[in-house]
């Protein structure tokens, strides 16, 4: 029954999040030449809310502030890793020690198709990392569609608002998929950063910090791949209200040259200080 409700849930969000989006073809794919992919821009919808604040004693106490560190809520992070193996997508979640088993949140990724052929669990100072290697249900092969890849991002944070409510406020995707959004607003501006260097004879690294929101993985690599440069493999990182993502790209089999670099990122910050429209007119 959870399962259902999550797939009817994501569903519904997924519908108003991405499905909106109009149909384009990108001139080289996302680890595969002339995959489709979709240019997403979500407009930004924050639910009112209204904070009271109730006058207290300033005095406070040892137990009070055990208990307002015990009731501190964790930064999530969901990471998803093309690089690090040959065969299979590797997806993190992190949040805090209050992960359990994410039984859910598999099944949830079984429904997209999707096969978990490894699951581990460690712990650090960071709290509880779950860990899957996922394959394709269909090929038995990594993820390389940027549109499924980012089906799977959003399918693990909304189950994990679904499940831990309390992750809303420091999502994001609060502001669309949970009930309370978040606090905070991230100025796009001051949150996007852009770093493109050289890594090895044959790629560049390309990494982008930025403000997230629904769909941004897909348009990102359409932002890239219109200009001709090809991405490789990369690494994209959500935590909390930012967005971290790491491209190993190239330009005809060579790294980027520096005019070419220029373009990318002036096209990039040009993008991503314009992300919410009403319409996919990009």
């Amino acid at each position: 029954m959870a399962v259902a409700m999550a797939s009817c849930a994501l569903g519904a969000h997924l519908s108003n999040a991405i499905l909106k989006a109009s149909e384009t073809r990108v001139s080289s794919g996302f680890f595969i030449r002339g995959a489709k992919c979709f240019s997403i821009f979500h407009q930004r919808k924050w639910l009112s809310s209204a904070t009271t604040i109730t006058p207290r004693a300033s005095t406070s106490t040892v137990e009070d502030a055990s208990q307002s560190e015990s009731d501190a809520v964790p930064t999530p992070v969901v990471i998803i890793d093309q690089g690090s193996d040959p065969d299979a997508t590797i997806v993190e979640i992190t949040f805090g020690d209050r992960l359990g088993a994410l039984l859910d949140t598999m099944n949830a990724l079984k429904n997209l198709g999707l096969n978990v052929v490894k699951a581990n669990v460690f712990l650090d100072s960071s709290g509880k990392h779950n860990k899957f290697a996922i394959t394709r249900a269909d090929t038995g092969r990594k993820v390389d569609d940027p549109e499924l890849l980012e089906a799977i991002r959003l399918t693990i944070i909304n189950n994990l608002i679904e499940y831990h409510p309390e992750s809303s406020t420091q999502l994001a995707m609060g502001a669309a998929f949970g009930i309370v959004p978040p606090k905070q607003q991230v100025d796009v501006d001051i949150a996007t950063r852009i770093r493109i260097n050289d890594d090895g004879p044959n790629r560049s690294l390309l990494s982008v910090e930025t403000a997230d929101r629904p769909g941004l993985l897909v348009d990102l690599v359409k932002i890239i791949t219109d200009i001709n440069v090809a991405v490789q493999s990369g690494e994209f990182d959500t935590e909390g209200l930012l967005a971290k993502a790491k491209f190993h790209v190239s330009y005809r089999d060579k790294p980027i040259s520096k005019p070419l670099q220029l373009v990318l990122a002036n096209s990039l910050r040009y993008f991503l200080r314009r992300p919410f429209t009403e319409e996919a007119s990009f």
